[in-house]
């Protein structure tokens, strides 16, 4: 139910934002391209490097299809951002693949597909502090009680600036992610169907806090339209999530470089 009514709130700040939209002068693009290293699954103490590619554009009326994200539309003021789009959901296999979350070690526990999700993300520029939320739901997959059903995952988040110069600028944050019954039970239970065919034991997971962390992102200028940005995130798994005995490190840290183009 509160996730319910963030929706509908944060769809309430979309229809009076609409009101005062500033539309672009212009079509944006961007290109992004680089490297991931993180580990195979969320509370995994394995780790895989992995490529990044994406890009991104936006009419001159808000709409916008990135390849993080999805379809979608956005709005950007002086102090209040917001967007609404349709995308595709995170996946997991029970295998090692180069190119996707899962390991071997997870035999027997199927693999989570990806499916339609629905998100709202909103943030607020409180003088230098910006408070963010993003509210997402994955729709129902197949009737299969453990990997097929549909889930819903808030982040909450706060940001920084901490340096900006001639050597670029250093943003921090933090962020809590929450996730319903669903959810948890979907990427950290173990039902008794999978505990039959893999090494876990049965774990029923219920809704709550997922984890809590930060991150620091450091972006340094190329030329006018490049920019080379490097990432930490460091994520600790709380207890819901932390207890799964799937999970073999509950401190989960990710490091990515990359480089964006924007026309």
């Amino acid at each position: 139910m509160r996730s319910r009514n963030l929706c509908l709130s944060l769809t309430s700040l979309c229809l009076l934002a609409g009101a005062n939209t500033a539309f672009a002068d212009d079509w944006e693009y961007s290109l992004k391209a680089g490297v991931a290293n993180a580990p195979r699954y969320s509370g995994s103490d394995e780790r895989m490097t992995a490529p990044l590619l994406g890009g991104k554009v936006v009419s001159p009326w808000g709409i916008f299809l990135d390849t993080d994200k999805g379809l979608g539309w956005g709005y950007e003021g002086n102090a209040l951002s917001f967007s609404a789009y349709v995308g595709a959901s995170g996946s997991r296999k029970d295998k090692n693949d180069s190119l996707h979350a899962g390991s071997k070690r997870l035999k027997g526990m199927g693999e989570i597909k990806s499916r339609p999700q629905l998100g709202v993300s909103a943030s607020y520029n409180l003088g230098g502090v910006i408070v963010g939320a993003t509210l997402e739901h994955a729709l129902k997959e197949n009737d299969r009680k453990d990997t097929g059903k549909a889930y819903t995952h808030l982040e909450l988040s706060l940001g920084t600036n901490l340096y900006e110069g001639r050597y670029g600028s250093v943003d921090a944050g933090l962020s809590s992610h929450f996730g319903d019954r669903e959810y948890l039970q979907t990427w950290y239970g173990v039902t008794t169907g999978q505990a039959a065919q893999s090494r876990f034991k049965e774990y029923k997971a219920g809704a709550g806090n997922i984890s809590n962390g930060m991150n620091l992102t450091w972006s340094v200028p190329i030329s006018e339209h490049t920019q080379f940005s490097t990432l930490l995130d460091v994520q600790y798994l709380a207890d819901e999530a932390g207890k799964s005995p799937i999970v073999e490190r509950r401190l989960q840290t990710s490091v990515m470089g990359m480089v964006e183009y924007t026309f």
